[in-house]
């Protein structure tokens, strides 16, 4: 009898190697003894036997996607032998991770050739790896692929489908297309579909026809949800339309909808940026009233709007609140106020929420240091330039250069105040700094001198 040649494919289990025979001819996969075999025979060769299920485990076991490919070939060649489903499902994710798209559509064609039923979960693969691999035509086409298999598109898988065309400016026509054809193949679009398509085209400026979907989910006997409402006001605010947005607000309030957190924080930016920064105020104060806390970013964000305009003074008002209603000021809030505060000239103001906010542990970045001391030196006020530089030092902060080359020569020019040096330079020798830094203020100490 003619011995049977076999070559050694690398195939990790949790025991041996797995030998393959070159020859193709491998028995069908039967719990039944084959015509014309003894019991004998069967028993020598039980190895060469292949299952469904096991051809699928060894596919599922290997790394490579290529030899996974050769190990569902090899079975397929075998007489009467039927891949299961599972196995395809599982060869159809390795090779779409590893991007052989090719190999996808000849595995799929077989799937319709030899009448496999298919399941959602393979089209949701698909549609999830052309996501990946970014390709939104290949994307498109899976809808369509699903019909050819008789596998109704699910409103799931039409929105991951938008998803993926609308990030890509060039497909959004493309994308819309699909949207109002969907109805046509049974796929009826939920709020999500209209969400996905409203920030698309608000995104492209083409707000008309976002408000235009808007109005339609109410038509169709859908109801916007929060999100729906966010994308039409950060649309709004886009286009520097704040007031129209605001009200829209008023409206999304008065139909029991709660905004969420990013709603007003895109509305208090717009207002902050119109210069509206008194409904910018009113609106933070009204936040509460309406079912959502302010946070630290909504009072940043009028804080910083505040002082922008030279209006520090009514920024303290806002800081001012945040303690009542439960939030307390972060270091952007203090540094952004400090600054404001020395701008405008409040200097007063300004030292005394500097020294507030490094007794809460904060750390000062050095430029809201320096125009503290530079405003203090500029106006003749050296001591209180020295007390600021040193309440700092005590809490281990070092100034910039520049704001030594600031202080030290109003120092030496004043004979009352020449006696802080030494006090100053013992402060920064005390503090744990790199050794460039202690050198900086001696320099400058020497040179003015």
């Amino acid at each position: 009898m003619q011995g049977i040649r076999w070559c050694k494919v690398l195939i990790p289990t949790n025991r041996s190697l797995i030998f393959l025979p070159r020859n193709p001819s491998l028995p069908q996969y039967s719990s039944q003894p084959q015509p014309g075999q003894n019991h004998n025979h069967n028993h020598n060769h039980k190895h060469h036997l292949v299952s469904p299920s096991g051809v699928q485990k060894l596919i599922a076991a290997q790394s490579d996607p290529l030899l996974a490919k050769e190990i569902f070939e090899y079975a397929s060649r075998q007489p009467n032998f039927r891949h299961s489903y599972s196995s395809f499902l599982i060869l159809i994710l390795k090779l779409g991770r590893s991007r052989y798209f090719s190999l996808i559509d000849h595995l799929l064609l077989r799937l319709k050739a030899e009448r496999y039923p298919v399941t959602h979960t393979l089209f949701s693969y698909l549609i999830k790896i052309y996501g990946e691999a970014n390709l939104p035509q290949k994307a498109f086409q899976t809808f369509h692929t699903m019909l050819e298999f008789d596998c109704k598109p699910l409103p799931k898988h039409l929105n991951r489908i938008l998803e993926i065309l609308v990030s890509h400016r060039s497909h959004l026509r493309l994308a819309f297309e699909l949207f109002r054809s969907s109805h046509e193949y049974g796929v009826l679009p939920n709020t999500e579909s209209y969400n996905i398509l409203m920030s698309a085209f608000c995104f492209n400026g083409d707000l008309c026809i976002a408000y235009d979907l808007f109005n339609k989910m109410f038509k169709r006997d859908l109801i916007p949800n929060d999100e729906s409402y966010r994308i039409l006001m950060q649309g709004l605010c886009r286009k520097g339309q704040v007031n129209t947005a605001v009200e829209f607000l008023e409206d999304m309030v008065n139909k029991g909808y709660t905004p969420d957190t990013l709603s007003y924080t895109t509305l208090l930016n717009s207002l902050c940026r119109k210069k509206q920064l008194r409904e910018a105020y009113k609106l933070l104060c009204r936040m509460k009233v309406k079912g959502c806390n302010p946070d630290i970013v909504h009072y940043n964000t009028v804080i910083m709007g505040f002082c922008r305009e030279g209006r520090a003074i009514d920024a303290c008002k806002v800081l001012e609140d945040m303690a009542t209603n439960g939030c307390l000021p972060s270091v952007v809030s203090y540094r952004t106020l400090v600054s404001g505060l020395c701008n405008q000239g409040s200097l007063d103001e300004a030292k005394r929420y500097l020294e507030e906010m490094v007794s809460k542990g904060f750390s000062p970045h050095f430029s809201v240091i320096h125009a503290l001391v530079r405003s203090f030196c500029n106006v003749g006020r050296v001591e209180d330039a020295c007390a600021v530089l040193g309440h700092v030092l005590n809490h281990g902060e070092v100034p910039h250069v520049d704001t030594w080359t600031a202080i030290v020569p109003r120092i030496c020019e004043d004979n009352a105040t020449i006696g802080i040096i030494d006090d100053i330079l013992k402060g920064v020798y005390t503090v744990k700094v790199k050794q460039e830094m202690i050198l900086e203020p001696r320099t400058c100490l020497e040179n003015s001198l």
